[in-house]
């Protein structure tokens, strides 16, 4: 077996066990529509794991909504705006027990376009670089943060995104740094996972 095979065998296996974290502590809430929080570093595995949440929701009878804040950020700087839209359009409506509205940003024309809705009797998954601050903290049920080294995380994304991505890591770098520094979310989580 090649080290990147093998590297990628270890990613999954760990993300297979930090899914099975996540799973269980969503299934042990005895909250209606809970609201699950997903953050980490570009490439850190995040958007995996709360795709398979989505599809392998563990709470019978309920069908998770997500929401990716790749879909809110406003451009490549964009991420502290991203985490404020999560906050105003997602996240307290929901807690709030009301429908919940938010758009997409459409990066191709540089603007906000359709409107999606969030229904507040739903479970809410949000996921994205950015997401956890201590006010969203106060609004989840389960908050999870996930990290990995920087070089797999680059390798990831950009093996991900290419050439779209490449010129723009260090930039979106910098602002997931400035979000670490100002917010601690590895320390609002519930769970925490440093994969591979």
């Amino acid at each position: 077996m090649s080290s990147r095979s093998s590297a990628a065998e270890s990613f999954r296996s760990a993300h297979d066990a930090a899914f099975r974290a996540v799973a269980t502590a969503v299934a042990r809430l005895d909250v209606a529509a809970p609201r699950v929080l997903i953050d980490g570093r570009s490439g850190s595995g995040k958007t995996t794991l709360a795709a398979r949440l989505s599809a392998e929701w563990p709470r019978a009878g309920e069908r998770p909504q997500l929401v990716a804040l790749d879909s809110l950020y406003p451009g490549w700087d964009g991420l502290e705006e991203g985490t404020r839209l999560a906050h105003e359009w997602l996240l307290v409506p929901h807690a709030a027990g009301i429908e919940g509205r938010w758009r997409r940003f459409d990066w191709d024309v540089q603007a906000f376009a359709e409107p999606h809705v969030v229904a507040p009797d739903r479970p809410l998954i949000v996921e994205g670089s950015g997401a956890l601050t201590p006010a969203a903290a106060g609004l989840v049920h389960v908050a999870v943060w996930v990290d990995a080294p920087e070089p797999s995380r680059k390798a990831r994304a950009l093996e991900r995104d290419g050439d779209t991505y490449a010129p723009h890591w260090d930039r979106w770098a910098a602002q997931e740094a400035r979000h670490i520094e100002t917010h601690d979310p590895r320390a609002l989580a519930d769970l925490v996972f440093d994969l591979l």
